[in-house]
């Protein structure tokens, strides 16, 4: 199975990157030969669409004597993170920095090691603050011969003009429900009534399809979204049901972080000495990496917090999607057809114009957590907004009583 058989719903954008890397191989052979290729890339899609499935496949395709086959040393490396000549960065906070982008330019000037190109892939370029944006810039505008850069961001207005204009972009978009639950049953095994389901709730968004095809305690969590409306009865309601919401993120966050902090702490004490004989103690040796790695992990819980509660607020659109849907007759099908019972419930406490007014604040509170509000004011807002919206008191613009 190649590497590009993880790359859902992206005929286009699969085709372009093979033809770049057969024609990259071509002119590491010969120089002066016409190609495809170029030295900085920029994949823009929505959450989801695999934009950073698409940049490693790409950089598999790039090492590999077989553009891609999955088979061989080369993109088994890729995949496990082990290749000399592929660099996969993931910002670990909400904003990557100079220090680390400076890091990757000096890396980027290497002279690859078992192949013809040295390939960073940066995940969630839109996170690169203006520091770093200039830190990367002089690499675009006259890249070493042997590297090449893949960014990826969800959209162009996500990244600095002087930096797109120096790459050639690639659009993904929102893979089709049908592809993903194909996928799922292909791949993973999942039943087709699963898949179904996982495909719709996640609205195309392959990993989160995949989580709640699989695991239970992501289909609960996901149905207990779902109710986060019918929990807005008063003001306190509201506070709680927020409260929650964002207690049961953190849970989430906790559960995914703590595991990789007592990894990354136990790998400095090691470096540090741990174990060994010598004066002092590894901690007390270590305690500047260790405020260096706590700052980091800080960082990182921060960013998967937002990432979850965005997750949480995405799950509401779609069940706003639906009630809008149903109250006007669209014959579509239902993201959550599962909540049916949910969806007439806010059907009957409202028109499309309370609907709308729904829609109007999730989407709200989406730009507020991601212009840095604070996750516990977006929420209690949010919630407080659509109490307003189903008691019809959204337009008149008066509190309940």
């Amino acid at each position: 199975m190649s590497v590009w058989s993880a790359l859902v719903g992206q005929e286009a954008a699969a085709a372009q990157f093979r033809r770049a890397a057969a024609d990259a191989h071509a002119e590491a052979e010969d120089p002066a030969a016409a190609s495809a290729m170029t030295h900085a890339w920029l994949i823009v899609g929505p959450p989801g669409s695999g934009r950073s499935v698409a940049a490693v496949a790409f950089a598999s395709a790039l090492v590999c004597p077989d553009l891609g086959c999955g088979r061989c040393r080369a993109c088994a490396d890729v995949a496990s993170g082990m290749h000399p000549d592929v660099t996969v960065v993931r910002p670990s906070g909400v904003i990557m920095g100079v220090g680390q982008t400076r890091g990757l330019v000096g890396r980027i000037g290497v002279m690859p090691t078992r192949g013809d190109w040295n390939v960073i892939v940066i995940e969630d370029a839109d996170r690169l603050n203006e520091h770093a944006d200039n830190a990367l810039l002089k690499s675009l505008e006259e890249p070493p011969p042997h590297g090449v850069w893949v960014l990826c961001a969800p959209s162009l207005d996500d990244v600095l003009p002087t930096i797109r204009s120096r790459c050639r972009v690639v659009r993904l978009r929102t893979p089709p429900i049908d592809e993903v639950a194909e996928h799922l049953q292909q791949v993973d095994a999942v039943d087709p009534a699963m898949a179904s389901y996982a495909a719709r709730a996640a609205q195309g968004h392959i990993g989160r399809a995949r989580a709640l095809a699989t695991d239970p305690d992501v289909r609960v969590r996901h149905q207990r979204v779902l109710g986060f409306p019918h929990r807005l009865g008063s003001v306190a309601g509201c506070l709680a049901a927020a409260s929650e919401i964002i207690g049961d993120a953190r849970d989430q966050v906790g559960a995914v972080a703590e595991p990789l902090e007592a990894a990354e702490v136990a790998a400095v004490l090691r470096a540090h000495g741990e174990g060994g004989t010598g004066a002092g103690s590894a901690r007390s040796r270590a305690s500047s990496a260790l405020k260096e790695l706590e700052k980091d992990q800080r960082n990182r819980r921060r960013r998967l917090l937002r990432d979850e509660l965005d997750r949480v607020l995405l799950d509401l659109l779609g069940l706003y999607r639906d009630v809008l849907a149903v109250m006007c007759g669209a014959e579509v099908q239902l993201v959550n057809a599962q909540a049916r019972a949910e969806i007439e419930r806010l059907v009957a406490q409202g028109d499309p114009a309370t609907a709308l007014a729904a829609v109007s604040a999730v989407s709200h509170a989406r730009e507020s957590l991601a212009a840095d509000g604070s996750e516990e004011l977006v929420f209690a807002t949010l919630a407080l907004k659509l109490q307003q919206a189903s008691s019809g008191t959204a337009r008149a613009g008066l509190p309940r009583r």
